[in-house]
């Protein structure tokens, strides 16, 4: 395997149902913004629809500190065991990642609660770009951030 590609994968856990975290990401990921305001400004559909493959999504969101910007096609989504593939075509993150696909999977748990399973599948532009551990803790912090502002009681 070559050095410049890799994957990192999270897992915990949330207390808001599995299917309610993968419904936000995959129908309505444009509301992501208004469940966690500090990390996401902004999810407009670029094309095609929500819900769909082949859904063209940009995303305006705050990383490290700074204003970028992704765009991302889903590739997949799987409604029966809670899953989404979007893949990184444009924006910030494909300055440093020839191919960046993130996966997510939500797993329901006995108690109503869930697992959440984060995998990023990456290919580096060159072997002085770091591995996207920060942008792993962005993504795991925003389902975290969904969970809070979904569960407050």
């Amino acid at each position: 395997m070559s050095l410049l590609r890799g994957k990192l994968e999270a897992c915990f856990g949330i207390r808001l149902a599995a299917t309610q975290h993968h419904e936000i990401f995959s129908n309505r990921p444009h509301h992501v913004s208004n469940m966690a305001p500090t990390k996401i400004k902004n999810c407009a559909l670029h094309g095609g629809d929500f819900g769909q493959k082949g859904a063209l999504l940009n995303w305006d969101y705050i990383h490290d500190g700074a204003h970028k910007v992704a765009k991302e096609i889903v590739e997949h989504i799987d409604d029966v065991n809670l899953s989404i593939t979007f893949k990184v075509i444009e924006g910030d993150l494909t300055k440093e990642y020839k191919e960046l696909k993130i996966f997510v999977k939500a797993t329901p748990k006995s108690d109503n609660t869930s697992l959440i399973h984060w995998t990023l599948d990456y290919e580096k532009l060159d072997e002085d770009v770091a591995e996207p551990f920060s942008f792993m803790e962005f993504l795991v912090h925003l389902s975290k951030d969904i969970d809070l502002h979904n569960t407050k009681k």
